[in-house]
């Protein structure tokens, strides 16, 4: 598949926006798309159908049977389908949206959750029901001429949502050019943005987005937490951007160089490999999304004696993150202005724009900003406030001679790779510093986990220092900050994320730990429809818990409890 360049056409706001709960196989769906113009779908339904069973168009891009949103393009950019997996009334309440038409089998419990989402003279078709549904339909805010059979409902609630808000000025600054910049970029451009990059290096993804090789995998865990539900889904959603933009290849044959190989993690001790096996047994998880390997069957695929079993993840993989940002960089097409070698210092308000100075001069101009560079965002008088920090990584790099080459990737205290373009990586270590040399101990490091993954035969005793260091940004609940920056100089006890005053125009995308090549495409997706005001890629738990401000209104909780 070519990549799609944001030099043509590019994606516009949604002319209607369609709940469905009583999907039909994707019938009622290609009826509209079939009517042109722009449209946003989104399914909500507690078990996924087979591919089998839906329109022989959807198939190809259907996604795994795994819980929560998942954001599939199709007519290039025209119709968003979002298909989110789960209870219909636990979901309900996640969903964050204008919804122009509904269409709702009944009963249905969570009806005030609909009427939340509604826009005034919004449509409803639902069954027509017994006496006691069409009461709730009426005290939910939905009305009628006549009964018939599917009953044909408008809502005309005294408590309309507010108007849509006007469409952004669609101009944009991004400042730094790793994965998490490049993704900003990207998603800009393809809402037809006109975005200025900027980057203090000559190439992009010469920082913590430097390494040879970042792998992609999901992550688990027997309560589903919010770390687990995220990372699931940007994991997914990283796969169908890539996919978009031509795909990976290890051979450097697509615009990105990486491989699909598989991720084996191993279990840490006996415990953790019964975890590892509850958990899969529990949550139903699909064989291509996860399974569970017992000792025999690790130890097969990895060559190596294992005593306490695995996660294989088939669809996993290890990519190389400066392919994943040039070939982001380069879907971009003319609508981005790439000013390198230039270093952003300081960010001034002027009016209704935002202008970025570089030493003495003025690097770039726009409506908005996007702070995206990483432990660079230390240095900003307005991002310095966040509790962001760093952690030293050191990867270790093996010559194929020296180093059993491996079928897919393996992890366990450290992640190995399979050999690429002769040399295999294996790390990375958590330093607390800043030193950018390679060290001896922290090379020795690497290579004694390797040895208790793969036993000492198969690691070289003392090869030559080799690798690669990198500083890691994370915050310290670990997740990434995404969306509207506060400011933490405005008066105010806020009680509530929305009511916490945010710089006007100014964009974090920032914290990305070890996680950002697969957290980066879901982040920048979850940002652009923050600025556009379409329904986000994630439901409204999620974004909270990504917000930029959530430790500002943690510290202002504590400074009001503690008051006398």
């Amino acid at each position: 598949m070519p990549p799609a360049s944001a030099s043509g056409s590019a994606r516009a706001l949604a002319d209607r926006t369609i709940l469905d709960l009583a999907f039909d196989g994707g019938a009622r769906l290609a009826a509209l798309r079939a009517k042109g113009g722009t449209l946003h779908y989104i399914v909500v339904m507690p078990v996924l159908p087979p591919a089998a069973g839906i329109m022989p168009d959807l198939r190809a891009c259907w996604p795994v049977a795994v819980p929560g949103l998942h954001r599939i393009e199709l007519d290039g950019g025209r119709t968003t389908l979002d298909v989110v997996l789960g209870e219909t009334d636990a979901l309900l309440p996640e969903l964050s949206a204008r919804v122009d038409e509904f269409h709702v089998p009944a009963p249905l419990a969570a009806l005030r959750a609909l009427a939340r989402l509604a826009v005034p003279g919004a449509r409803l078709v639902t069954c027509a029901g017994d006496d006691a549904w069409r009461r709730n339909l009426r005290a939910a805010g939905f009305s009628w001429d006549a009964v018939t059979d599917p009953l044909d409902a408008r809502y005309t609630s005294r408590k309309p949502q507010p108007p849509r808000p006007a469409p952004p000025v669609r101009s944009a600054v991004v400042i730094g050019a790793g994965v998490a910049g490049a993704a900003a970029c990207e998603r800009l451009c393809a809402r037809g943005w006109q975005v200025t990059l900027i980057e203090r290096h000559p190439e992009p993804a010469q920082e913590a987005s430097g390494n040879r090789a970042g792998i992609f995998m999901p992550l688990l865990s027997r309560d589903d937490n919010i770390p687990t539900r995220l990372t699931r889904a940007a994991y997914l959603y990283a796969q169908r951007r890539w996919a978009a933009l031509g795909g990976l290849a290890p051979d450097g044959s697509a615009p990105i160089l990486g491989n699909r190989c598989g991720v084996l993690q191993l279990a840490r001790d006996g415990e953790h490999g019964a975890l590892q096996r509850d958990v899969v047994d529990a949550w139903g998880y699909p064989d291509e999304y996860v399974r569970w390997l017992d000792a025999g069957q690790a130890s097969g695929m990895l060559g190596s004696s294992t005593p306490h079993g695995a996660w294989l993840f088939p669809q996993g993989g290890w990519a190389n993150p400066a392919s994943v940002c040039r070939a982001m960089l380069a879907a971009c097409g003319e609508r981005l202005t790439r000013v390198f070698h230039a270093e952003a210092l300081t960010l001034k308000r002027d009016g209704e724009r935002w202008r970025v100075l570089g030493e003495g001069a003025v690097l770039a101009e726009g409506a908005h900003v996007i702070v995206a560079n990483g432990a660079g965002a230390l240095q900003l008088a307005q991002t310095a406030p966040l509790p962001l920090y760093t952690m030293r990584g050191q990867v270790t790099h093996l010559a194929a001679q020296d180093f059993t080459n491996l079928p897919l990737v393996v992890c366990r205290e450290a992640y190995m790779t399979p050999v690429v373009d002769g040399i295999a990586c294996v790390g990375a270590t958590y330093d607390r510093d800043t030193d950018r040399a390679l060290r001896a101990a922290s090379q020795d490091e690497n290579l004694e986990r390797a040895r208790e993954i793969l036993g000492a035969d198969r690691v070289p005793a003392a090869p030559p220092l080799a690798g690669r260091v990198g500083l890691r940004t994370m915050a310290p609940d670990r997740l990434p900050l995404v969306g509207a920056l506060p400011d933490y100089g405005a008066p105010g006890q806020s009680e509530r994320l929305r009511d916490v005053g945010r710089h006007p125009g100014l964009h974090g995308l920032l914290g990305y730990a070890s996680r950002g090549l697969i957290w980066a495409p879901l982040a920048a997706e979850l940002l652009v429809s923050q600025l556009e005001g379409e329904p986000p890629p994630v439901e409204a738990t999620l974004a909270a818990a990504l917000d930029p401000a959530r430790f500002l209104l943690k510290e202002r909780r504590k400074t009001v409890a503690a008051a006398p």
